[in-house]
């Protein structure tokens, strides 16, 4: 009985309601792991870290003396969410993505919501994500943000709050993939016994997606999906997209402008791209638009995209309603555009440019978690209650200085999930990304990249500080 002694605590456990009491949606696992013995558990553990070692699900991490390139650390206690609860989470985040769609439609075009006075004029205008050049553009469909990934957490009550918003490059869904067919090997009978949500369709419907942005005429339009390279800490995920849609792994190297379109290099001579799914940074897409010394992108590529003679996915310029200062508005943006209340809420956020609120993060930094508005990975920020007297001072004088660039949330006490530690479980703090396409229609992945914090009492869920993932069940009662 490996679960007799896990107690989930004054925590909000996904797989427990009490010491002893699994929730009803996680009993069929919790009796399965229990049938075996310690070393079994172990072992499936090994063997799952070693499938995914050999599928080669990596990524890398920036200036790490240890090498640049890790296996991304898995746990085989996976994440439960009920078919109900699903459901609320769905059409939250479908009111969500539609409502910050037409907000970018916006504010690149007639800038209602601002010309009403719902967000600051300045907020915008200093958003780092914030893009002049796309003034005017009209992407196809009138759609801007066609990959998202939306962080949420469930706090010690168990409410759901969005945590943040990612709609440039949002990275991980790969890892929702490939961690569920190592899953469906490791515990084959619950997945026999259980109706668990299947995420296998996603690059079919990415592909769908990336194909709906093709000129009609096309019968047979080109998608290819634009990386970095090998260097880039996504790298394995851009190949593996690319592979499972069966479209070309392109760097700019491999693109160019030509006869007024954006022109794929082959042993066959020069061929026509139509749509981009991007994995590249704006400012990076094309020297002559952005930054001069880029050797990633494409020269002219902007010239082309804003013809209407390519499509990009995502939009460029999305990067603004990823700012956290502009998280803070998306409420009203829900209210200003889809005259409705918000589905999910926001985690209660505090912006340091106004005096007031400013004032009150500076007297209680002890408590709050502070974010820089344009970083992201776990890095730009303060957990106030973990920080030394030192580290807050230091934020103080950064956020006195820069007061646009930052904001600052209560510390969530995030839930946990039973996790594998040599011989025993313990609860590790977990955050959800699920994946949101918005084609002809808006598709959430039913579940998505559930985050765990490995090192213990952490709160940093990010792969490159020390994090992992679990697979994520949706299942039906």
């Amino acid at each position: 009985m490996q679960f007799n002694d896990y107690d989930p605590g004054d925590f909000y456990d996904e797989l427990f309601e009490a010491k002893g009491k699994p929730r009803p949606e996680a009993i069929p696992l919790i009796d399965r792991i229990n049938s075996l013995p310690l070393p079994e558990v172990q072992r499936r553990q090994q063997a799952a870290e070693i499938a995914l070692f050999k599928l080669g699900v990596t990524f890398n991490v920036y200036g790490d003396g240890q090498g640049t390139e890790r296996i991304m650390p898995f746990d085989i206690i996976p994440r439960i969410v009920s078919m109900a609860e699903w459901k609320v989470l769905e059409e939250g985040l479908k009111q969500r993505i539609y409502a910050l769609n037409q907000f970018l439609a916006d504010i690149y075009g007639e800038q209602k919501i601002l010309k009403d006075s719902v967000i600051p004029t300045e907020l915008i205008h200093s958003a780092s994500g914030f893009l002049k050049q796309c003034i005017g553009l009209k992407p196809p469909e009138g759609i801007w943000c066609h990959i998202t990934g939306t962080d949420l957490v469930r706090d010690r009550d168990g409410r759901w709050y969005v945590l943040e918003d990612n709609l440039r490059c949002p990275s991980g869904v790969s890892y929702v993939l490939e961690n569920r067919r190592v899953m469906k090997t490791t515990f084959p009978l619950v997945f026999n016994n259980v109706q668990i949500q299947p995420v296998e369709e996603y690059p079919s419907y990415l592909l769908e997606t990336l194909l709906n942005l093709a000129p009609p005429h096309l019968p047979d339009p080109t998608v290819v999906v634009l990386t970095p390279g090998i260097y880039n800490s996504a790298y394995f995920e851009h190949s593996f997209l690319a592979q499972q849609m069966g479209v070309e792994l392109v760097e700019g190297r491999d693109l160019v402008v030509a006869d007024g379109y954006l022109q794929m290099r082959t042993t066959k001579g020069l061929k026509r791209v139509d749509v981009i799914y991007r994995r590249i940074d704006d400012e990076f897409i094309d020297p002559k638009a952005f930054r001069a010394e880029s050797l990633l992108g494409v020269p002219g590529l902007m010239e082309v995209y804003q013809s209407g003679r390519l499509a990009i996915a995502n939009a460029l310029g999305t990067g603004v309603a990823d700012d956290k200062v502009i998280y803070a508005y998306v409420p009203q943006i829900i209210r200003y555009y889809l005259n409705e209340e918000p589905i999910l809420c926001n985690v209660p956020t505090y912006l340091c440019w106004e005096p007031q609120q400013q004032s009150h993060v500076l007297a209680n930094l002890d408590k709050l978690v502070v974010k820089a508005a344009d970083e992201s990975g776990g890095y730009g920020m303060l957990v106030g209650p973990h920080a030394t007297q030192a580290q807050r001072e230091e934020f103080a004088d950064k956020i006195k200085a820069h007061p646009r660039k930052y904001i600052a949330q209560p510390t969530l006490c995030l839930s946990r999930v039973p996790t594998l530690f040599n011989d025993h479980f313990e609860g590790c703090h977990v955050d959800l990304r699920p994946y949101i396409l918005y084609g002809k229609q808006i598709y959430v992945n039913p579940g998505g990249l559930t985050r765990v914090a490995l090192k213990r009492g952490s709160l940093v869920v990010n792969s490159s500080q020390g994090g992992g993932s679990k697979d994520t069940w949706v299942v039906c009662k």
